[in-house]
């Protein structure tokens, strides 16, 4: 693991300066709406065909990394995710913009990144080889159960109103069935439109539901008194959380990192699903549950950190069996093609000296992008105090051009201006853009699972097919446990208000008495 070799590769010239451009770049990129980490990768696999081996691979691991930190950034600022992984980040973090704590929350997501780096970073450099094992050993059934037990906390993201969010959860399961069936090969819900069969794209329907519908939104502000002051945006405060706070977020945050990495390691989920896995036992274990949604920094330090542990997790059957768990990590693999290195064994014996030199940096780039996120902050807290008439054009345009940019389609644009529409809607009338997201992500693989499952059962009891395998019983008491949860706090803040009224009738008569 340590040789003179592998130091040599990790501070050479070439590996120091690819590290500080895929850590400010990949930052950068993943700060633009719409342009994602797997954009900022595949962009940067062709600059790499000249490069070492081991400076290719840290620029395009450090991208990755940066990218995903970066997106928090316009999440908290502008509640316009920079990429699907930021989408649980939005939810507070634009709350406390709004408040005036916009510095204090890009401050708490970068701790919360870098923690959720480097610890994710240290399992991945010493525990690669058992948890691919274990990750290999997940077959349809468990993907199945996996997707189950991330759908299970949309009534709890509506916190407000659980139905809504479950009606949006269904809306986005039939927005998530739109395209050719994956196992019969029929198209579904196209109306004979061709570009449909590809189904529905989730970054133009991402960006249409936070981004568009927010500027819609602040369009609403025009002529009005409360456009002049519109957010109040408190720069005298400190960048680093308080020493108090921390300590008090340090159970939340090894919950969510190992929650994101376990969800990383899993191939299929990606940093999305670890994000808002991890945000949602935060807010299970959180004495302030009402308070999510509305400006709770337990759901920062849970969604941050959780999504950047996923990314070091995704590594793990990526390097020790050559599984991609996701569009980013599909490109990387190209990118190990491309240098002559196939996963798997000898990139831990022939190639150890370059493959572990990508695994430190990972971690410094974990370091360097707070240190990066230190240096900005200010700056950029200063973009929520933008007039509405500068920051509209300037949305929209990122917006149009970062969708359009995917695919270079114009039709991803249409996409992204139809459920722009739909995001406004939404929430005018009090329903959560969120459990779409999340349906949109996990409906093709509960679907997918459930149907190879069916396959694999081959007419056999799928009650007994499903608990007959090892995993299955623990995912579905987690899934249990997810649904029960909801109706227990539920209840729980029934009982509260209803002595907390008792208690405010017993003191207005002693009062009158």
């Amino acid at each position: 693991m340590f040789s003179a070799e592998m130091f040599a590769n990790l501070f050479a010239t070439q590996s120091i300066i690819a590290l500080l451009i895929g850590v400010i770049g990949g930052t950068f990129i993943g700060a633009l709406p719409g342009l994602t980490a797997t954009m900022a990768v595949a962009l940067l696999v062709p600059v790499t065909f000249g490069m070492e081996p081991t400076a290719a691979l840290i620029m395009l691991s450090s991208v990755y990394v940066a990218s995903v930190y970066g997106g928090a950034i316009p999440a908290i600022l502008l509640h316009t995710p920079g990429s699907p992984a930021s989408a649980a980040t939005a939810m507070d973090g634009y709350a406390l913009t709004q408040q005036g704590k916009g510095l204090h929350a890009v401050g708490a997501a970068t701790v919360a990144s870098v923690t959720g780096g480097l610890v994710g970073g240290v399992i991945l450099l010493f525990l690669t080889p058992p948890l691919a094992r274990l990750g290999l050993r997940f077959n349809a059934p468990e993907f199945f159960l996996i997707a189950i037990l991330g759908l299970s906390v949309i009534g709890s993201l509506a916190s407000d109103n659980p139905l809504k969010g479950i009606t949006a959860g269904a809306f986005g399961l039939g927005i998530a069935m739109v395209g050719i069936d994956m196992i019969y090969g029929v198209p579904r819900f196209t109306y004979q439109i061709t570009r449909l069969e590809a189904g529905i794209q989730l970054v133009p329907a991402l960006i249409g539901l936070f981004s568009i519908s927010q500027v819609m939104l602040l369009a609403e502000t025009f002529g009005k008194k409360e456009e002049k002051e519109r957010v109040p945006v408190d720069l005298s405060g400190s960048f680093w959380p308080p020493l108090p706070e921390l300590i008090r977020n340090i159970p939340n945050l090894i919950r969510s990192t190992m929650v994101g990495t376990i969800v990383g390691i899993i191939p299929g989920p990606g940093a999305d699903i670890g994000a808002w896995l991890a945000y949602n036992e935060a807010k299970r274990f959180s004495k302030n549950r009402d308070q999510f949604g509305k400006g709770a920094i337990e759901g920062i330090y849970a969604s941050e950190s959780g999504n950047n542990a996923a990314v070091a997790g995704a590594f793990i059957p990526l390097l020790a069996l050559g599984i991609p768990g996701g569009a980013v990590t599909a490109v990387l693999l190209g990118g190990l093609t491309i240098q002559g290195l196939t996963p798997g064994h000898t990139l831990f014996t022939a190639h150890a000296a370059v493959t572990y030199a990508m695994l430190f940096s990972f971690m410094i780039a974990s370091v360097l992008m707070g240190i990066v996120g230190w240096l900005v902050a200010k700056r950029l807290v200063k973009l929520a105090s933008v007039p509405n008439v500068y920051l509209i054009p300037v949305i929209t345009v990122l917006s149009v051009v970062g969708t359009f940019a995917i695919n270079r389609s114009m039709f991803d644009v249409g996409v992204m201006a139809v459920f722009g529409f739909i995001g406004y809607f939404m929430r005018k009338t009090g329903f959560a853009t969120a459990p779409i997201v999340l349906a949109i992500v996990l409906g093709p693989m509960a679907e997918g699972g459930f149907q190879r499952s069916l396959l694999m059962a081959r007419g056999e009891n799928l009650f007994t097919f499903f608990l007959g395998r090892p995993f299955s019983l623990p995912l579905v008491l987690l899934i249990a446990l997810s649904l029960a949860t909801p109706i227990f706090m539920s209840q729980m803040a029934k009982r509260r208000a209803a002595k907390a009224a008792a208690a405010a009738v017993k003191e207005d008569e002693e009062t009158k008495g």
